[in-house]
């Protein structure tokens, strides 16, 4: 008896609880159905009352486009066309000026310039907004209707008006157009310190990077003869995942890189690390900026989180989200954020971006006064009938004089890069610290000898 109350108990509460839910259910899918009912009408009087003869298909584009865009700025629809010009961005090269941009109050914000590309060389920086296209306004404008009228035949010119942060008034840049062709990263030498730029995360990432370490190192003499490694990501706008995951690994032992979460809880991904470091544990530099984004964040904070990397720069950019590229009929595609991503130790750069462990503004040089000038080569043998030394041969002299114009070479980087000097001092000085750049040992899981 009471096994068939408890039985009809929960029946009841089973129908009594699922009654209002249902009705709840019912009544907002009618609310959807009286809404799509409602845009049919007003595309209906668009299509008989406008003032001028519509394309229907336009004006579907446009609302579509209008629904996603609501929703975040990456969310996007590509037509055919649009499509088919990002699939052959993904592969490295594209037409256009050299700019990553997205939306921003209105207006288009420069993530990052990309570079050896004509915005590079006109000195386009990131933060920058972008007013007006050949003196037309691109407020109102949708953000792939802003690339459209920034996009061009090969050679042709475009002038586009900067907001500038800490400049009074907006001004032009005269741009010519060029077919850009994207080398995703590179490798060389400063000194003993392997720099490895990476540009953008697309399908040549990875293996440019490793193709520049491998004559790196095969350049110095191999790897004991290195005293770390510089990850340049500044103004690297980000890209695909999966490269970005590939890179983490290539210096990573084990561990976490990167997890996702989607709407759903079991629409959650966790991408490891598997075994092998391309560098044996060498201490890494990485350099962010404001123009560092995404993917480039991807790679930065998994070496921050491991302690694999001392970062260094001014803080990135805070792209923390995912999107997916989904095809839709017509050939044409929906660029939807689906996650949001998360570093190893569960912090989302979303809105906030990654803080350097240390931060290093990029200061211009400055150059001494005259009388410093005249002055700072004086040093004792600049007298007259100073004492010998007596305890090089001449042959050590001349390898230590070799050695000090070495030095000296080495720092006249600081006027061009202050940013990259300092990494590579960084890891000139932790070599000295632990014993002349000895190769490190590397165990699973474990950090490397650099301490933040």
């Amino acid at each position: 008896m009471a096994a068939a109350g408890g039985t009809l108990a929960g029946l009841l509460l089973t129908t009594q609880v699922a009654g209002p839910l249902l009705a709840d259910t019912t009544k907002q899918d009618s609310s959807v159905y009286q809404q799509l009912d409602l845009f049919g009408t007003v595309f209906e009087r668009i299509r008989a009352q406008y003032v001028e003869p519509v394309d229907a298909s336009k004006l579907i584009e446009a609302a579509i486009n209008g629904m996603l865009t609501s929703l975040d700025p990456h969310s996007s629809y590509m037509n055919a066309k649009d499509y088919a010009a990002m699939q052959v961005q993904t592969k490295g090269e594209f037409g256009g000026l050299g700019i990553e941009v997205t939306m921003d109050q209105g207006y288009i914000k420069v993530v990052s310039p990309i570079d050896g590309t004509p915005a590079a060389g006109a000195g386009i920086q990131p933060g920058d907004y972008i007013v007006k296209v050949d003196g037309q306004s691109v407020m109102g404008m949708t953000l792939d209707q802003a690339v459209d009228a920034m996009r061009g035949p090969i050679g042709s010119e475009v002038t586009i008006q900067i907001v500038r942060k800490g400049v009074k008034d907006p001004f032009d840049v005269k741009l010519t157009r060029d077919t850009i062709k994207l080398t995703a990263a590179k490798g060389y030498l400063e000194g003993n310190t392997v720099v490895l730029r990476l540009t953008t995360f697309n399908d040549q990432t990875y293996d440019d990077m490793k193709a520049g370490l491998d004559k790196a190192l095969k350049d110095v003499g191999g790897l004991d003869k290195i005293n770390g490694v510089v990850l340049d990501l500044r103004n690297n706008p980000g890209g695909l995942l999966t490269q970005a995951i590939k890179v983490s690994d290539a210096f990573l032992n084990a561990g976490e890189i990167v997890s996702t979460r989607g709407r759903n809880p079991g629409d959650g991904e966790r991408f490891n690390a598997t075994p092998g470091d391309l560098i044996n544990g060498k201490p890494i530099v990485v350099l962010i900026n404001g123009g560092t984004a995404s993917a480039s964040e991807i790679v930065t904070g998994a070496l921050q989180d491991h302690h694999r990397a001392i970062v260094i720069g001014t803080k990135s950019f805070g792209k923390g989200s995912v999107q997916t590229i989904i095809p839709i009929k017509g050939e044409g595609a929906m660029r939807l954020t689906t996650a949001r991503y998360y570093t190893p130790s569960g912090r989302s750069i979303q809105a906030l971006g990654i803080s350097p462990d240390i931060v290093v503004p990029q200061e211009a040089a400055k150059p001494l006064p005259a009388a410093q000038q005249d002055n700072q080569q004086t040093s004792e043998a600049d007298l007259k009938g100073i004492l010998s030394n007596d305890s090089m041969t001449d042959a050590e002299k001349q390898q230590y004089q070799t050695e000090q114009k070495k030095a000296a070479d080495e720092a006249k980087l600081r006027d061009n890069d202050f940013q990259l000097a300092y990494a590579v001092d960084l890891l000139r000085g932790l070599a000295v610290v632990n014993g002349a750049g000895a190769p490190a040992s590397a165990t699973d899981g474990a950090p490397a000898p650099v301490s933040k």
